[in-house]
């Protein structure tokens, strides 16, 4: 809430990315609110969270919707600050407000489809053969067909587009290096790069990492619940308390250092273009 009423109420701050920023906290807070709600119902009837039941199936949607959601825009970031850095260098692509509006809404349509599966009738209510035993009532083929690609998605686009500002940083550094001219800021810049990037991928490989692990487990055994209980489903709730905890680390990762980092790359791409044609 703080992330979303900061950049709406400071006008230095409405740029495309802080759309993206925007929309990130907005996707934290219902993966919050989501989590709060099944907190609630295993509070006070841990067994329908267990065995399964009709009442799961709209938070254990919201929940997954606001995860997709987080994760989409994750990799909206990603991709719109690898182009902010090469735009600098070739001027074919700006990224616009309306081009991250569209990107917010595509998020969300993209999110609520494949999150509103199991209220579409993809559930498992009434077959029990292939009903998911971790997270009843959806099904294990639904589990599978959702966390494989999008876990994989959170992993390796945030990899490839930071990795790939990082060489870009290199490359400029070293044609610095050729003029003759300092790259003290532009050393200074690859560092934070690489420390916030590497915190980025470490934080999602934390938070997503154990959930896709159980999914698998859970579509490679078959048994009932009374042989997982209770150290698989404390494994569970563990895995949801770490998928939460992306909440509160993503507005510090993206938010809090921002300006820190943006006042390191906006210097020297504005040096290496007027220095460059001198060189």
């Amino acid at each position: 809430c703080t992330v979303i009423f900061t950049r709406l109420a400071t006008r230095d701050l409405h740029k495309p990315i802080s759309i993206l920023f925007c929309n990130l906290a907005v996707s934290d807070l219902f993966t919050s609110f989501s989590g709060f709600w099944i907190s609630m119902l295993f509070i006070t009837n841990p067994d329908i969270t267990i065995f399964g039941s009709r009442d799961m199936l709209a938070p254990y949607s919201l929940y997954t919707t606001s995860i997709l959601s987080t994760i989409y825009n994750l990799v909206s970031i990603g991709i719109e600050r690898y182009l902010a850095v090469a735009e600098s260098m070739r001027t074919r692509f700006r990224v616009a407000r309306n081009h991250s509006i569209a990107v917010v809404f595509i998020n969300w349509v993209l999110a609520f489809f494949l999150g509103c599966l199991p209220l579409m009738g993809w559930n498992c209510l009434q077959a029990e053969s292939n009903v998911s035993v971790l997270y009843s009532p959806f099904c294990v083929n639904y589990l599978v067909f959702i966390a494989m690609p999008n876990v994989a998605v959170a992993f390796l686009v945030p990899l490839f587009t930071y990795l790939r500002i990082i060489i870009i940083l290199r490359k400029r550094k070293l044609r610095m290096q050729a003029c003759g001219q300092a790259t003290g800021t532009y050393r200074s810049a690859e560092t934070q790069v690489a420390r916030t990037s590497i915190s980025i991928w470490l934080l999602a490989l934390v938070s997503y990492a154990p959930f896709l692990a159980g999914v698998v487990f859970d579509a490679a055994n078959q048994r009932c619940h009374g042989e997982l209980y209770p150290g698989v489903y404390i494994f569970r709730n563990c895995t949801a308390m770490l998928i939460t905890l992306t909440c509160l680390g993503n507005p510090l990762l993206y938010t809090l250092r921002l300006r820190a980092l943006g006042a390191r790359l906006k210097a020297p791409l504005g040096l290496w273009a007027s220095r460059v044609r001198a060189c």
